[in-house]
């Protein structure tokens, strides 16, 4: 299985299903951060009493889906995949709504509420990942992350495209339209969702609530905690980066639109690289493409640095993308491959409660640098962050000759 052709008859046909309806609700599902993203700080600038308060929302927005992966895989086990995956198209669509209503009453404490409940339904997305790994073994669990990762390339268009042809669609409140349809796409995504065939609540459930290694255990566990780690570093560098980058590109004289557009590119090169991630993974290993894609983030920091035109900021942004996807999907088969299907519900829910977060910490703390030191402080902590995980994972490819996942 390749990504370009993943349906091979080998494959359960129930697995190729899933990974079908999955990709489409990815694309769905990941149009919606791009538009909160793109538009969060801007929103924050207008109704926000302090402008250290710019990036609030999407902190917010980082908090909810760290504090509802837990709920998310507990509602997964008991449930079933399907089940608790439509429940949390329902965050979506209600987020979109409050957000909007925040925008057009101009109160910032709504906006944030929709905010944080967008991160809700962001926490079910993020697992649609491992939703795909579960029904096929060995390197083709990398292979199913990648493809369904590659929703996300529908995604870089939808959201910011939306963004530009909705953001003043309603008179005298201006983004207001662009939430309205981020609620729609969550609408959307319910009828692909019920596509999916999982596991039976029991069949899932039994195995992962009394089996295996507990929490404690699965943290002490160096190769269980690396790939984690590399997530956090991964995820965690990407998110502090683009929460700053739209409000940097405006503050430095380009236009909405053009921190829009960035966004755009930004999120397609973290997608399309799917094309060919599930196969470097199963070709060289998880842990060298994690590697490869540190290094390619602390380029981005590095042409960061290099000035403050439109072509700087594009640049760094795609790279920074590209580095993110394959750090977390090299991440995230680390992890699929560091468990055993007794502990799958405990090792996914933990990983990206950690994960995210992370994230969410690196979010706030991102806009009130910016606030504080600039653009250009943002992107030189970039390089000890990045040093800090690369060498346990270069040491550990360098003790595995071909690294397994």
């Amino acid at each position: 299985m390749s990504p370009q052709a993943p349906l091979q008859a080998s494959e359960p046909a129930s697995a190729r299903r899933n990974i079908v309806a999955l990709t489409m609700a990815a694309a769905l599902g990941s149009a919606s951060p791009p538009i909160l993203i793109s538009l969060g700080g801007l929103v924050g600038q207008r109704l926000a009493s302090d402008p250290a308060m710019a990036t609030l929302p999407v902190s917010l927005f980082n908090l909810g889906l760290a504090l509802g992966t837990l709920p998310a895989a507990y509602l997964m086990r008991r449930y079933g995949r399907r089940s608790a995956y439509v429940f949390g198209a329902c965050f979506g669509i209600v987020s979109g709504l409050i957000a909007a209503f925040g925008v057009i009453s101009a109160v910032f404490a709504v906006f944030c509420a929709g905010a944080t409940l967008a991160g809700f339904y962001a926490a079910y997305v993020q697992s649609y990942r491992f939703a795909a790994a579960d029904g096929v073994e060995g390197p083709m669990k990398a292979k199913a992350i990648s493809w369904v990762m590659l929703g996300g390339l529908a995604a870089a268009i939808i959201g910011p495209q939306l963004v530009i042809h909705t953001r003043d669609s309603i008179p005298d409140a201006p983004f207001a339209g662009a939430f309205f349809s981020q609620a729609a796409l969550a609408l959307l995504a319910i009828p692909v969702l019920l596509m999916l065939r999982t596991p039976k609540p029991a069949a899932m459930g039994a195995g992962a609530a009394e089996g295996g290694r507990g929490l404690g255990e699965l943290l002490s566990s160096p190769r269980y905690l690396l790939a984690v780690a590399t997530g956090i570093v991964s995820y965690g560098l990407m998110t502090f980066v683009m929460t700053a980058a739209p409000m940097a590109m405006v503050g430095h004289g380009h236009s909405v639109d053009h921190a829009a557009q960035g966004i755009q590119w930004h999120v397609l090169a973290m997608f399309a690289p799917s094309f060919v991630t599930g196969r470097l993974i199963a070709r060289f290993g998880a842990e060298r493409v994690a590697a490869v894609g540190l290094v390619v983030t602390a380029l981005s920091g590095a042409v960061a640095l290099g000035g403050m035109d439109l072509g700087h900021f594009w640049v760094s942004l795609i790279l920074l993308g590209v580095g993110w996807n394959f750090g977390f999907i090299g991440a995230s088969a680390m992890v699929a491959a560091a468990h055993s299907p007794a502990e799958r519900g405990k090792a996914q829910g933990l990983n990206d409660f950690l994960v995210f977060g992370v994230v969410a910490a690196a979010s706030f703390f991102s806009g009130a640098l910016l606030n504080a030191s600039g653009w250009r402080m943002i992107n030189w902590l970039i390089f000890p962050a990045v040093a800090l995980i690369l060498a346990p994972l270069v040491w550990r490819t360098a003790r595995r000759p071909q690294a397994q996942v």
